[in-house]
């Protein structure tokens, strides 16, 4: 079979090896469609502190089963499937808790350990979720959707608040479609205008450009009238974005983390004892994250959520692909690879 290859930062290629073997408890999977996210960018650019080489990329995806035992999941053959990427340990506190999305062994693929952008896969059975019907294009768009509707949910989001997203990458507009389907009031910021007209289609409130700190100040007691938002969830990684959500959110406010950072940042923390603000670390997501953004879907529940995907490669086309993301990210959202 033919799969896909970072061997270093900034080459990707197209290799060929065996076709897997699924062990007992495993599916074979034929993968149909991959999405490259935020991680399989920056491990292609080498600026993912998680990342190993040479690595196959890819946790976002749809596949059929092509072979598997009878399990207590109900899958059978000729399903389509997508499955849970965030690899845990089971014996870690974490773990033991509960808590598997931040076991502190994890291991994500395309990330701590190889992904699916291959054109077959083996995975655990009780990793493999149901489609319930969706197409395979939509499936594969449900991983990231899941890394934002578990943070909105860490931040308790509901009806009545007014919410603040930072960044109109794809982790924030899912992050903003996720708060508007628990009934908030939502506005979403970036400093690219274009992102932020593609994000108004999906129903969110309004934007702000962020055009400098004293502008995104006055917008923000503008929009709320001096009060803040109840929530700001940061959705980029960088410390300026963080410190916006510090800012932005009212006091006795909610900040969520979702956007992994590179860099430090230096600020007054006392706000946080001053405002007594709840802050949430958000990782990866839980089984029943997935089941539930599934069943949203399958309830078409969220308007438009096929204009998510922004570019459709052939995924022997890879190299285009990541080049292309990594000139452009500004103006992409998901980026699709067809198997």
């Amino acid at each position: 079979m033919k799969y896909v290859e970072i061997e270093q930062p900034g080459q990707v290629s197209i290799k060929e090896m065996n076709k897997p073997r699924r062990r007992e408890g495993e599916a074979l999977l034929k993968l149909l469609y991959g999405g490259i996210c935020g991680s399989d960018l920056n491990t292609y650019r080498g600026t993912l502190s998680y990342s190993k080489y040479p690595v196959i990329p890819g946790h976002e995806f749809a596949a059929e089963i092509v072979e598997v035992d009878e399990n207590e999941y109900g899958l059978k053959k000729g399903m389509i499937v997508t499955g849970n990427p965030y690899f845990n340990c089971n014996t870690c506190y974490a773990c033991r808790m509960g808590r598997v999305n931040c076991c502190t062994s994890n291991e994500t693929m395309g990330v701590q350990r190889d992904g699916g952008f291959c054109q077959y896969i083996t995975m655990p059975v009780e990793r493999i979720y149901d489609g319930m019907g969706l197409s395979p294009e939509r499936l594969a768009l449900v991983e990231p959707f899941c890394i934002s509707f578990h943070g909105v949910k860490r931040g308790q989001v509901k009806k009545g608040d007014t919410v603040l997203v930072l960044g109109a990458g794809t982790i924030g507009v899912f992050a903003a479609i996720s708060a508007l389907q628990m009934g908030a009031k939502v506005y979403i910021c970036d400093v690219n205008e274009e992102k932020l007209v593609y994000a108004k289609q999906f129903g969110i409130d309004g934007v702000i450009l962020n055009k400098g700190e004293a502008y995104f100040q006055e917008e923000v007691k503008r929009i709320t009238s001096g009060d803040g938002f109840d929530v700001t969830i940061e959705a980029v990684g960088l410390p300026s974005t963080f410190q916006n959500c510090i800012d932005a959110v009212c006091y006795a406010g909610r900040v969520v983390v979702i956007g992994i950072a590179k860099n430090n940042l230096d600020f007054n923390h006392s706000v946080i004892q001053k405002k007594e603000l709840n802050i949430y670390g958000s990782r990866n997501a839980l089984k029943k994250d997935f089941e539930e953004v599934i069943q949203m879907l399958t309830e078409n529940k969220v308007e438009n959520i096929d204009r998510m995907i922004t570019n459709m490669y052939d995924y022997e086309k890879v190299k285009d692909a990541f080049e292309d993301f990594s000139r452009n990210a500004g103006a992409m959202l998901k980026i699709m690879l067809k198997f």
